[in-house]
Protein backbone atom coordinates (compact mmCIF):
# COMPACT_ATOMS: atom_id res chain seq x y z
CA UNK A 1 0.00 0.00 0.00
CA UNK A 2 1.30 3.46 -0.79
CA UNK A 3 0.27 6.73 0.75
CA UNK A 4 1.87 10.08 1.47
CA UNK A 5 -0.14 11.76 4.20
CA UNK A 6 0.86 15.22 5.36
CA UNK A 7 1.61 16.53 8.83
CA UNK A 8 -2.04 17.45 9.39
CA UNK A 9 -3.16 13.84 8.92
CA UNK A 10 -4.27 11.97 12.04
CA UNK A 11 -2.39 9.46 14.15
CA UNK A 12 -4.02 6.07 13.60
CA UNK A 13 -4.45 3.95 16.74
CA UNK A 14 -5.76 0.39 16.66
CA UNK A 15 -6.75 -1.98 19.45
CA UNK A 16 -9.00 -4.99 19.87
CA UNK A 17 -11.30 -2.88 22.04
CA UNK A 18 -10.99 -0.34 24.86
CA UNK A 19 -7.48 -1.11 26.12
CA UNK A 20 -5.74 1.01 23.52
CA UNK A 21 -7.44 4.06 25.00
CA UNK A 22 -4.67 4.01 27.64
CA UNK A 23 -2.19 4.54 24.82
CA UNK A 24 -4.44 7.16 23.21
CA UNK A 25 -4.56 9.02 26.53
CA UNK A 26 -0.76 9.12 26.73
CA UNK A 27 -0.49 10.32 23.12
CA UNK A 28 -3.06 13.06 23.71
CA UNK A 29 -1.15 14.18 26.81
CA UNK A 30 2.25 14.26 25.09
CA UNK A 31 1.04 15.48 21.68
CA UNK A 32 -2.01 17.65 22.44
CA UNK A 33 -1.99 19.32 19.01
CA UNK A 34 -2.21 16.06 17.08
CA UNK A 35 -5.53 14.59 15.86
CA UNK A 36 -6.11 10.89 16.40
CA UNK A 37 -8.26 8.32 14.63
CA UNK A 38 -8.93 5.40 16.96
CA UNK A 39 -10.33 2.09 15.73
CA UNK A 40 -11.42 -0.50 18.30
CA UNK A 41 -12.40 -3.94 17.04
CA UNK A 42 -14.79 -4.34 19.96
CA UNK A 43 -17.07 -6.74 18.07
CA UNK A 44 -14.34 -9.37 17.91
CA UNK A 45 -12.61 -8.83 21.23
CA UNK A 46 -10.96 -10.39 23.08
CA UNK A 47 -8.10 -11.26 20.74
CA UNK A 48 -6.12 -13.09 23.42
CA UNK A 49 -7.75 -16.56 23.18
CA UNK A 50 -7.81 -16.55 19.37
CA UNK A 51 -5.27 -18.39 17.17
CA UNK A 52 -2.37 -16.19 16.12
CA UNK A 53 -3.28 -16.53 12.42
CA UNK A 54 -6.76 -15.20 13.13
CA UNK A 55 -5.42 -12.31 15.22
CA UNK A 56 -3.03 -11.45 12.40
CA UNK A 57 -5.84 -11.42 9.82
CA UNK A 58 -8.14 -9.29 11.99
CA UNK A 59 -5.38 -6.83 12.87
CA UNK A 60 -4.20 -6.33 9.28
CA UNK A 61 -7.82 -5.79 8.23
CA UNK A 62 -8.15 -3.01 10.81
CA UNK A 63 -4.82 -1.42 9.92
CA UNK A 64 -5.76 -1.47 6.22
CA UNK A 65 -8.81 0.62 7.10
CA UNK A 66 -6.76 3.16 9.01
CA UNK A 67 -4.28 3.50 6.16
CA UNK A 68 -7.15 3.95 3.70
CA UNK A 69 -8.30 6.85 5.89
CA UNK A 70 -4.93 8.55 5.34
CA UNK A 71 -3.30 8.32 8.76
CA UNK A 72 0.33 9.44 8.94
CA UNK A 73 1.49 6.86 11.49
CA UNK A 74 0.08 3.58 12.80
CA UNK A 75 0.07 2.70 16.49
CA UNK A 76 -0.70 -0.95 17.25
CA UNK A 77 -2.01 -0.42 20.78
CA UNK A 78 -2.60 -4.14 21.32
CA UNK A 79 0.01 -6.60 22.58
CA UNK A 80 -1.73 -9.62 21.04
CA UNK A 81 -1.78 -7.94 17.63
CA UNK A 82 1.78 -6.64 17.96
CA UNK A 83 3.07 -10.12 18.74
CA UNK A 84 1.14 -11.63 15.81
CA UNK A 85 1.87 -9.29 12.92
CA UNK A 86 4.35 -6.48 13.62
CA UNK A 87 6.81 -7.54 10.91
CA UNK A 88 3.96 -7.96 8.41
CA UNK A 89 2.68 -4.47 9.18
CA UNK A 90 6.06 -2.81 8.75
CA UNK A 91 6.52 -4.51 5.37
CA UNK A 92 2.94 -3.83 4.25
CA UNK A 93 2.60 -0.09 4.88
CA UNK A 94 4.55 2.99 3.82
CA UNK A 95 3.72 4.89 7.02
CA UNK A 96 5.68 4.36 10.26
CA UNK A 97 4.39 1.59 12.54
CA UNK A 98 4.75 1.82 16.33
CA UNK A 99 4.01 -1.08 18.68
CA UNK A 100 3.79 -1.54 22.45
CA UNK A 101 6.08 -4.47 23.32
CA UNK A 102 9.57 -2.99 22.94
CA UNK A 103 8.68 0.24 24.78
CA UNK A 104 7.54 -1.83 27.77
CA UNK A 105 10.64 -4.03 27.82
CA UNK A 106 12.93 -0.99 27.68
CA UNK A 107 11.17 0.55 30.65
CA UNK A 108 11.18 -2.69 32.65
CA UNK A 109 14.89 -3.29 32.05
CA UNK A 110 15.62 0.16 33.48
CA UNK A 111 13.24 -0.23 36.40
CA UNK A 112 14.19 -3.64 37.82
CA UNK A 113 16.62 -3.79 40.73
CA UNK A 114 16.99 -7.55 41.10
CA UNK A 115 16.66 -8.63 37.46
CA UNK A 116 13.41 -10.55 38.06
CA UNK A 117 10.65 -9.16 35.86
CA UNK A 118 7.08 -10.40 35.74
CA UNK A 119 4.84 -10.27 32.69
CA UNK A 120 1.07 -10.54 32.71
CA UNK A 121 -0.61 -10.68 29.32
CA UNK A 122 -3.18 -12.46 27.19
CA UNK A 123 -2.72 -16.08 26.22
CA UNK A 124 -1.83 -15.06 22.66
CA UNK A 125 0.93 -12.72 23.82
CA UNK A 126 2.39 -15.17 26.34
CA UNK A 127 2.35 -18.04 23.84
CA UNK A 128 4.00 -15.91 21.16
CA UNK A 129 7.09 -15.44 23.38
CA UNK A 130 7.38 -11.94 21.91
CA UNK A 131 8.57 -10.54 25.25
CA UNK A 132 11.26 -13.22 25.57
CA UNK A 133 12.46 -12.19 22.12
CA UNK A 134 12.40 -8.51 23.11
CA UNK A 135 14.51 -9.25 26.20
CA UNK A 136 17.07 -11.27 24.19
CA UNK A 137 19.49 -8.36 24.35
CA UNK A 138 19.20 -8.30 28.15
CA UNK A 139 20.25 -11.80 29.29
CA UNK A 140 20.44 -10.67 32.91
CA UNK A 141 16.62 -10.42 32.99
CA UNK A 142 14.73 -13.40 34.40
CA UNK A 143 11.22 -13.16 32.93
CA UNK A 144 8.27 -14.85 34.64
CA UNK A 145 5.10 -14.84 32.51
CA UNK A 146 1.46 -15.44 33.43
CA UNK A 147 -1.61 -15.32 31.20
CA UNK A 148 -4.57 -13.42 32.68
CA UNK A 149 -7.43 -14.05 30.23
CA UNK A 150 -10.25 -12.76 32.44
CA UNK A 151 -8.65 -9.34 32.96
CA UNK A 152 -9.71 -8.19 29.49
CA UNK A 153 -13.26 -9.35 30.19
CA UNK A 154 -13.38 -7.34 33.42
CA UNK A 155 -12.23 -4.16 31.65
CA UNK A 156 -14.57 -4.61 28.69
CA UNK A 157 -17.44 -5.03 31.18
CA UNK A 158 -16.43 -1.86 33.06
CA UNK A 159 -15.44 -3.77 36.22
CA UNK A 160 -12.35 -2.34 37.91
CA UNK A 161 -13.18 -3.14 41.54
CA UNK A 162 -14.95 -6.26 42.77
CA UNK A 163 -14.27 -9.30 44.99
CA UNK A 164 -14.34 -11.50 41.89
CA UNK A 165 -11.66 -9.35 40.22
CA UNK A 166 -9.42 -9.51 43.30
CA UNK A 167 -9.82 -13.29 43.52
CA UNK A 168 -8.80 -13.63 39.88
CA UNK A 169 -5.85 -11.28 40.38
CA UNK A 170 -4.57 -13.27 43.37
CA UNK A 171 -4.61 -16.45 41.32
CA UNK A 172 -2.99 -14.97 38.23
CA UNK A 173 -0.31 -13.06 40.13
CA UNK A 174 0.77 -15.82 42.53
CA UNK A 175 3.65 -17.05 40.27
CA UNK A 176 4.91 -13.47 39.93
CA UNK A 177 4.87 -12.94 43.69
CA UNK A 178 6.44 -16.33 44.44
CA UNK A 179 9.29 -15.61 42.00
CA UNK A 180 10.17 -12.40 43.86
CA UNK A 181 9.72 -10.14 40.84
CA UNK A 182 10.29 -6.47 41.68
CA UNK A 183 8.95 -5.22 38.34
CA UNK A 184 5.75 -6.22 36.56
CA UNK A 185 4.96 -5.50 32.91
CA UNK A 186 1.28 -4.93 32.22
CA UNK A 187 1.51 -6.72 28.89
CA UNK A 188 -1.94 -5.81 27.63
CA UNK A 189 -3.13 -2.26 27.13
CA UNK A 190 -6.34 -3.11 29.00
CA UNK A 191 -4.45 -3.89 32.19
CA UNK A 192 -3.51 -0.33 33.28
CA UNK A 193 -7.23 0.16 33.88
CA UNK A 194 -6.88 -2.50 36.61
CA UNK A 195 -3.78 -0.92 38.20
CA UNK A 196 -5.51 -0.48 41.55
CA UNK A 197 -6.38 -4.16 41.91
CA UNK A 198 -3.04 -5.38 40.54
CA UNK A 199 -1.00 -3.10 42.80
CA UNK A 200 -3.11 -4.09 45.81
CA UNK A 201 -2.31 -7.77 45.22
CA UNK A 202 1.42 -7.54 44.40
CA UNK A 203 2.21 -4.81 46.94
CA UNK A 204 3.92 -1.43 46.84
CA UNK A 205 7.38 -2.96 46.41
CA UNK A 206 6.65 -4.02 42.84
CA UNK A 207 7.00 -1.44 40.07
CA UNK A 208 4.22 -1.65 37.49
CA UNK A 209 5.26 -0.93 33.92
CA UNK A 210 2.71 0.18 31.34
CA UNK A 211 3.75 0.63 27.74
CA UNK A 212 1.45 3.62 27.19
CA UNK A 213 3.80 6.48 28.13
CA UNK A 214 6.84 4.89 26.48
CA UNK A 215 4.85 4.20 23.31
CA UNK A 216 3.70 7.82 23.20
CA UNK A 217 7.35 8.90 23.46
CA UNK A 218 8.15 6.73 20.44
CA UNK A 219 5.29 8.35 18.51
CA UNK A 220 6.58 11.82 19.47
CA UNK A 221 10.12 10.96 18.36
CA UNK A 222 9.09 9.45 15.01
CA UNK A 223 6.76 12.33 14.11
CA UNK A 224 9.44 14.93 14.80
CA UNK A 225 12.31 12.99 13.23
CA UNK A 226 10.32 12.46 10.01
CA UNK A 227 8.84 15.93 9.79
CA UNK A 228 5.31 14.64 10.38
CA UNK A 229 4.45 16.71 13.45
CA UNK A 230 1.84 19.44 13.01
CA UNK A 231 3.51 22.82 12.58
CA UNK A 232 0.63 24.86 14.03
CA UNK A 233 -1.70 24.16 16.98
CA UNK A 234 -4.66 25.67 15.14
CA UNK A 235 -7.21 24.67 14.20
CA UNK A 236 -7.74 22.50 17.26
CA UNK A 237 -7.34 18.81 16.45
CA UNK A 238 -10.50 16.82 15.77
CA UNK A 239 -10.40 13.33 17.27
CA UNK A 240 -12.43 10.47 15.81
CA UNK A 241 -13.30 7.15 17.41
CA UNK A 242 -14.70 4.08 15.68
CA UNK A 243 -15.89 0.76 17.07
CA UNK A 244 -16.82 -2.37 15.17
CA UNK A 245 -19.19 -3.28 18.01
CA UNK A 246 -21.90 -1.21 19.70
CA UNK A 247 -20.81 2.45 19.35
CA UNK A 248 -22.99 3.57 22.27
CA UNK A 249 -21.42 1.11 24.68
CA UNK A 250 -17.96 2.02 23.39
CA UNK A 251 -18.64 5.73 23.92
CA UNK A 252 -19.89 5.25 27.48
CA UNK A 253 -16.99 3.10 28.63
CA UNK A 254 -14.54 5.11 26.55
CA UNK A 255 -15.45 8.37 28.28
CA UNK A 256 -15.04 6.66 31.62
CA UNK A 257 -11.56 5.42 30.78
CA UNK A 258 -10.25 8.17 28.46
CA UNK A 259 -12.26 11.28 29.20
CA UNK A 260 -14.40 13.82 27.39
CA UNK A 261 -12.30 13.67 24.21
CA UNK A 262 -14.59 10.85 23.12
CA UNK A 263 -17.65 12.39 21.54
CA UNK A 264 -19.88 10.45 19.19
CA UNK A 265 -18.41 7.08 18.26
CA UNK A 266 -18.70 6.05 14.62
CA UNK A 267 -19.68 2.58 13.51
CA UNK A 268 -16.67 0.53 12.45
CA UNK A 269 -15.63 0.48 8.81
CA UNK A 270 -16.04 -3.27 8.36
CA UNK A 271 -19.16 -5.41 8.75
CA UNK A 272 -18.57 -7.94 11.50
CA UNK A 273 -20.80 -10.15 13.61
CA UNK A 274 -20.75 -9.44 17.32
CA UNK A 275 -20.64 -12.36 19.77
CA UNK A 276 -24.22 -12.75 21.06
CA UNK A 277 -23.28 -12.18 24.69
CA UNK A 278 -20.90 -9.24 24.23
CA UNK A 279 -23.41 -6.42 24.00
CA UNK A 280 -25.56 -7.87 26.77
CA UNK A 281 -22.67 -8.13 29.20
CA UNK A 282 -21.39 -4.64 28.44
CA UNK A 283 -24.81 -3.05 28.64
CA UNK A 284 -25.44 -4.73 31.98
CA UNK A 285 -22.12 -3.46 33.30
CA UNK A 286 -23.03 0.11 32.38
CA UNK A 287 -26.30 -0.03 34.29
CA UNK A 288 -25.03 -1.60 37.50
Amino acid sequence: MSTSPGADAPIGIFDSGFGGLTVARAILDQLPDEPILYLGDSARQPYGPRPIAEVRAFALEMLDRLVEEGVKILVIACNSASSAMLRDARERYDVPVIEVINPATRRAARATRNGRVGLIATEATVNSRAYEDAFAAAPHIDLVSAACPRFVEFVEEGVTMSPELLDAARGYLRPIIDAGCDTLILGCTHYPLLTGAISYVVGDGVTLVSSADETAKDVYRVLHDRGLARAEPTPEPAHRFRATGDPGVFAALGRRFLGPEIGAVETGAVPVHRPPSAGTALSKALTT
